[in-house]
């Protein structure tokens, strides 16, 4: 067989793998069968159970006999599942082989053959079942099956009991669905109106379906892809278990991704080996060889992430906005470009990739020593990319660990995917301090000639990356060009093609990712007229990164959709840039509408006009948000109770939605002048006008906790650094970094550093609120009693003296504000009375004094500050 014909091969067993369950979504919404179709089904797929000889006995799971009438609704819009040529699965020219993908997709609970057995064991693995847990499983009757919820991992962690009182509604994926809800506001006790609801969710699936381009239907591999996209869509809330006491926390779509994964990874292990079909039949029945290593995990690593994004040369701050965001989402490229040709090295479909996020992806693939050995000349290619391109600045790394179907089981004895993930996350480790494998390969050359060679003295080096040659004087090198018209080109682009050769008249990357060119195209129309290249397999994968215009709106647009465009403020009006404003703004870069703003402009954005002096008020400053989450491995490794490969699956897909769905929409609809240099994973970096990212700050902390439903033991700190649009964008990296560990510092972490200061995330949200009420107290008190600047910096001391009180002079900051006020009160001639003079003092002092300074501390600098910089008076 021919690589392309394994390759479809895999898919087709990818799919079935993905549609093993797709029978609950159908009996849950109660679709319209022939009923002796169903009686059929339930004869052909549901285990059968008796509680004595003459008992008339009733089918348990259902769902199975659901699947196949399921798979035979969606047939019409799918790729040929019957046909002369649908192998492994039986087909009208074959006598041989022994199922059909319905047949096998159904029977995962009744399987009787080879291919059944390789669905069966993969859902099994998958959900870390024993033997013996799982005979009580597969005998129980579902319960509340309509009515029940998706409960919330967040709301498991670190959690003993088991009263939950968050659940996901059943709505398709968006930035408002992701968020978990109260229970009493999506359950209901009405089987009726539960099912009317699933129903309700199926027709937008079908419809869904549908949007998938026609054209694609003919290379599976591509529609898989889009395929997987959609299901999640429309799957991602839908409980995956109700029966035998399993709780409701993994979705329909995360336990079928894993199934996916797991039935190719299966399958091929005993295809390429060219094992016997029945013999691997029976010991996959008796569970006889749930102890030999069929499975490995492949794990990828972007290495030197942030070395690369903020790489600096002499032009580069004036290029910086789209730079740093062009780099951003080049690192995306890399991963995904990454992942792909390792899953094309090896025949995998798409679905085999489990987790692609923050610069890492996970892959499951079969364990031979032919995949270990195409996995060391993949390696080969990625070290050869980088040398080429970074110079070694930077690298992707891969490590791998062999697994058995026994290594997946959750029990007391054993910690199961747990500890294989904690034995491969060693590896990678190890693989960070071999780069480029440089000391055992003895060709590996001991300086870049291919530098040398390239650079050109009349040149120079790149204006914006002081490590790379120049492609022309005064120009940037061929990659930060790239990486700077990409920063133009996610404004006004939608779609992404990874294509194997280029493709004219789109805006394209001129260097090559592992072999794959990179082209960015628009609307609709403009993705869906490459029917011929899609045909002759040019074309490898087609990514929507397009934002959504409201909270509710499904992240599905008939392409596999990959969150990795955040936000970019642009200027959205003509002559937006002639605002007053910008008067004395550098231009450096591009002015035009639907141009990424400058940092200069942005820096302008929280300047406000003061009628009385006519004036602008404010400073031209950025902020640099820089924040991760808590202990996130302690969350992974000890969080849940009992991990399994979907539970952990859906944990990591479910964090990183947070930042890569999430917080765009939130900046694009609250917070525009915001650049996300990069948010995915576990951790963000922003830069935005100052006051905007402070209120961002807060309310994103506060967005968390109610994503994570309230877990107090579930938090990320933060840092924040205010400075001049300016500085060298390397310098941006060292003040984020050194403002988070700052926040890190805190006891407890769950902080947040701003100005300086790190103070709690309770006591920071008080701080904006004492902000806004200092605002109008000095606002007030400048007006009518001519409060000077100087008073306000001299707030800053007394906030000095009262934190650290080690000094024993410093225990004399009261005194020093009640005289320092009285003095300026009593020089106003405004207030004539002596009592109205000692009532606006005591008032003041009250105010600023005691819940200001003694309450906040060193943190009341956050308040004082925020004052100052948004009433200094511009030129």
């Amino acid at each position: 067989m021919s690589k392309d014909d394994i390759l479809h091969a895999s898919c087709r067993m990818a799919l079935a793998g993905f549609l093993h369950d797709i029978g609950k979504f159908a009996e849950r919404a109660k679709i319209n069968v022939e009923p002796q179709v169903l009686e059929d089904n339930k004869q052909r797929y549901c285990p059968y159970h008796k509680k004595y000889e003459h008992d008339k006995g009733w089918f348990s799971h259902v769902h199975a006999a659901y699947t196949g009438m399921a798979v035979d609704i969606l047939e019409e819009h799918a790729p040929d599942l019957v046909g002369d040529n649908v192998y492994p699965f039986g087909s009208w020219l074959t006598s041989n082989v022994d199922d059909s993908l319905i047949n096998a997709a159904a029977a995962h609970h009744n399987p009787d053959t080879f291919l059944q057995w390789i669905i069966a064991t993969a859902d099994r693995v998958a959900s870390g079942f024993e033997r013996e847990a799982f005979e009580k499983y597969n005998q129980a009757e579902e319960k509340n099956h309509y009515q029940s919820r998706q409960l919330t991992l967040f709301e498991q962690v670190g959690k003993k009991d088991e009263n939950f009182s968050y659940r996901y509604a059943l709505k398709p994926l968006s930035p408002a669905s992701i968020f978990p809800i109260q229970a009493k506001d999506c359950e209901t006790k009405d089987d009726k109106a539960a099912q009317d609801e699933y129903l309700k969710l199926w027709e937008q699936f079908k419809t869904g379906l549908q949007d998938i381009p026609s054209s694609h239907r003919k290379q599976l591999p591509l529609w898989l892809d889009h395929f997987d996209s959609c299901w999640q869509t429309y799957t991602h809330s839908i409980p995956s278990a109700t029966a035998f006491g399993a709780k409701p926390d993994v979705s329909l779509y995360d336990h079928s991704k894993a199934v996916a994964a797991l039935t190719v990874a299966l399958w091929r292990y005993h295809h390429d080996r060219k094992d016997d079909a029945k013999q691997a039949t029976v010991n996959m029945r008796e569970r006889l060889d749930w102890n030999e290593e069929k499975l490995l995990l492949i794990q990828g690593d972007f290495f030197g992430i942030q070395d690369f994004i903020f790489a600096q040369g002499g032009d580069s701050t004036k290029k910086a906005a789209k730079l740093l965001r062009g780099r951003s989402f080049y690192v995306s490229l890399i991963t995904e470009c990454a992942a792909l040709a390792v899953l094309e090295a090896l025949n995998l479909p798409s679905t085999s990739q489990i987790i692609n996020a923050a610069g890492k992806f996970l892959i499951v693939a079969p364990h031979t020593e032919e995949t270990k050995a195409v996995l060391n000349s993949v390696q080969k290619t990625f070290n050869d990319w980088f040398l080429a391109n970074s110079y070694g600045q930077s690298g992707l790394g891969l490590a791998w660990q062999a697994a058995t179907c026994d290594d997946f089981v959750f029990s007391k004895e054993k910690q199961g995917f747990k500890a294989l993930m904690a034995e491969l996350h060693k590896k990678l480790e190890r693989s960070k301090y071999s780069h480029f494998d440089l000391c055992s390969d003895i060709n590996a050359p001991a300086v870049f000639e291919d530098y040398l060679s390239s650079f050109n003295a009349d040149f120079g080096v790149c204006t914006v990356n002081d490590k790379a040659p120049a492609a022309g004087k005064n120009k940037p090198s061929e990659l930060a060009q790239d990486q700077i018209n990409i920063g133009t080109w996610l404004v006004k682009q939608k779609r992404l093609l990874i294509t194997r050769e280029p493709l004219t008249g789109l805006d394209s990357l001129t260097i090559p990712l592992f072999g794959y060119s990179i082209q960015f195209t628009g609307s609709e129309g403009d993705s869906g007229k490459f029917g011929r290249e899609v045909d002759n397999g040019n074309i490898r994968r087609v990514f929507d990164f397009s934002s959504v215009d409201k909270e509710d709106q499904a992240l599905w647009k008939g392409y596999a959709r990959r969150n990795i465009s955040g936000y970019v403020p642009y200027f959205q009006n003509h002559s937006e840039w002639e605002n007053p404003k910008y008067k004395n703004c550098e231009i450096d870069d591009e002015i035009n509408i639907n141009a990424p703003k400058t940092l200069n402009y942005l820096a302008c954005e929280d300047l406000s006009w003061d009628n009385d002096s006519q004036k602008w008020l404010g400073i031209r400053a950025l902020a640099v948000l820089k924040g991760d989450i808590d202990d996130l491995g302690l969350m992974f490794q000890s969080g849940l109770e009992q991990p399994t490969f979907a539970k952990m699956a859906a944990l990591s897909r479910q964090v990183n939605n947070f930042f890569a769905v999430y917080l765009p929409y939130l900046c694009q609809t609250k917070y525009p002048n915001t650049y996300i240099v990069f948010a995915g994973g576990d951790d963000f970096f922003l830069l935005g006008s100052w006051k905007q990212l402070m209120l961002l700050a807060a309310e994103l902390k506060s967005e968390f906790s109610r994503y994570v439903a309230n877990n107090a033991s579930i938090h990320f700190s933060a840092g924040l650094s205010v400075t001049k649009p300016k500085i060298p964008i390397h310098q941006l990296a060292v003040m984020g970094e050194d403002a988070l560990e700052q926040a890190k510092a805190h006891p407890g972490k769950n902080a947040v550093t701003c100005f300086g200061q790190t103070v709690s995330w309770v006591d920071f949200d008080r701080l904006l609120n004492v902000e806004h009420n200092a605002t109008e107290h000095l606002e007030f008190l400048r007006k009518h009693y001519a409060l000077s600047t100087g008073y306000i910096y001299g707030l800053l001391r007394l906030t000095d003296m009262a934190a650290n009180p080690d000094k024993p002079e410093n225990a004399l900051w009261r005194s020093q504000l009640h005289y320092r006020t009285y003095r300026l009160i009593a020089g106003n001639r405004g207030i004539k009375k002596t009592e109205d003079k000692k009532r606006a003092c005591l008032h003041l002092v009250e105010d600023i004094g005691e819940k200001g300074i003694k309450k906040f501390g060193g943190g009341y600098r956050i308040a004082l500050h925020a004052y100052l910089y948004q009433h200094r008076e511009q030129n």
